[in-house]
């Protein structure tokens, strides 16, 4: 089947005959934004996933998410187009090497960011989302032992503006990693009223120059109620469709990598996702998400809780 109309209408028809709901993540691209139910970042997906009455999940996102949606609706099927849509922060914290780290800080809480695996979920006391994150280790006392994991820039980021001293893992994302301080100083010259917004995932020294941080909401967000109408967009480049969308009159301009060879940043894992495999993911309700009931029963207990305090 080509990808035209005829392709959308199957599979508009498809999710009404099979009670099935599309949600997205923001950085997947515009055509599959454009055809989901819903649209939104890890905390707006899992929120959905949590009280949805479709039979059906399609998680238009990467496998991390994908599991959340799964431990939250065990009853449901959750399917994603593409099971080799990784992340690669999850990736940089296995759950045995983790499991050790947090065993040999005995007396430690344990705060997991949401991306990562639903064994990492399993070893933990709460997750947070970078929307809610400073809330959360908020409801912590001043003097608790807190271990946070995985990414080390936002938990660097949250300890700088609560003045905590929180243990962090040594993880990351690939493409928070990799935007320019020298480059995104260079558009700066080139659009002096440009404000630079920035994700907490960023590197310290891209956060020092950002006129706002927050979550890809809060990005999101900041940029419809700002008066500025320019901005320098410091995550993924996909959030700039949603942007575009409800802000046509502003002028959005993806911050480049470090890569000279490409003007912006796009996670390559997110775009495994495509129209052709969301169709063939609804038609053949397969790859499909599956958790270990053991692990599930640990693992929801942290992602209520989050949940909860949100």
């Amino acid at each position: 089947m080509t990808l035209n109309r005829d392709c959308i209408a199957e599979i508009n028809r498809m999710r009404k005959e099979k009670n099935a709901i599309i949600m997205a993540h923001y950085y997947q691209t515009g055509d599959i934004q454009d055809i989901a139910d819903y649209v939104g970042d890890s905390l707006a997906l899992a929120q959905w996933a949590a009280k949805t009455t479709a039979d059906v999940i399609v998680l238009c996102g990467v496998h991390f998410m994908g599991e959340t949606a799964k431990i939250l609706s065990p009853e449901k099927k959750v399917l994603v187009p593409d099971p080799a849509a990784g992340c690669s922060l999850a990736d940089s914290c296995p759950a045995g090497a983790f499991g050790d780290f947090v065993r040999a800080h005995p007396g430690y809480r344990v705060i997991s960011y949401v991306n990562t695996t639903a064994a990492v979920k399993a070893l933990t006391d709460v997750v947070v989302t970078s929307t809610n994150a400073r809330k959360i280790i908020d409801t912590f006392p001043k003097d608790a032992k807190l271990i946070f994991g995985p990414d080390r820039n936002l938990g660097n980021y949250i300890n700088s503006v609560t003045g905590r001293q929180m243990l962090l893992w040594d993880g990351a994302c690939h493409v928070h990693e990799q935007f320019s301080l020298e480059k995104i100083l260079e558009l700066k010259k080139e659009y002096p009223e440009a404000e630079v917004i920035a994700h907490p995932e960023c590197k310290r020294p891209i956060l020092m120059i950002a006129d706002f941080i927050g979550s890809t909401a809060a990005l999101l967000e900041h940029t419809g109620q700002s008066p500025k109408t320019q901005f320098i967009v410091t995550t993924e480049s996909g959030i700039i469709h949603k942007m575009r969308r409800q802000n046509p009159q502003k002028l959005f301009i993806p911050a480049p990598p470090n890569d000279s060879t490409c003007a912006c940043n796009e996670c390559n894992f997110m775009r495994l996702n495509t129209m052709e495999k969301l169709y063939r993911c609804l038609r053949d309700e397969t790859p499909e998400i599956m958790v270990d009931p053991e692990i599930r029963e640990r693992a929801v207990k942290p992602i209520h809780r989050m949940l909860e305090l949100s």
